[in-house]
C-alpha cells in the first residue's frame, strides 16, 4: 500500500434542480467516460446528507487535466449537465500528501 495518492485532485460541488438528478448522473457519467481516456485517474460521484452532489476527479498533474479539457468531449453532455444544475460551488483543488483509500476489487484474482 502506498502512502502517496494521485499528485491532483479537484472536488467538485453542485445543487441540483430538483427531479434533475438522472439526467445530471447520466451526462456526468458520459463526460467522466470520456476524460478517463483522455488521461483522468479516475472520478466518484456522491450525494451529501446536505442534499448537494460531490465530484472529485484524479489526475496525474494540473497539467494532464488542462490537456483533456483542451480535448471536450460531446457539448451536449455538458449542456444536459449544466443544465441540471442550479448552484455549482468553487471548485477545490486537492494535492495528495497520504492515501490508504482502497479499492474495491483492487489487486484480486480470478
Amino acid at each position: 500500500m502506498s502512502g502517496r495518492g494521485p499528485g491532483f485532485v479537484v472536488l467538485y460541488r453542485w445543487r441540483l434542480h430538483p427531479g434533475r438528478e438522472e439526467a445530471f448522473i447520466e451526462a456526468w457519467s458520459r463526460i467522466t467516460a470520456h476524460y478517463l481516456e483522455k488521461g483522468s485517474l479516475g472520478s466518484r460521484l456522491h450525494r451529501g446528507s446536505d442534499g448537494l452532489f460531490y465530484g472529485y476527479a484524479q489526475w496525474p498533474s494540473d497539467a494532464a487535466r488542462q490537456q483533456a479539457f483542451a480535448e471536450a468531449g460531446d457539448p451536449a453532455d455538458a449542456e444536459q449537465m449544466r443544465s441540471a444544475v442550479a448552484e455549482r460551488f468553487p471548485e477545490i483543488r486537492l494535492e495528495s500528501v497520504s492515501d490508504y483509500l482502497v479499492l474495491p476489487g483492487a489487486g484480486e484474482t480470478g
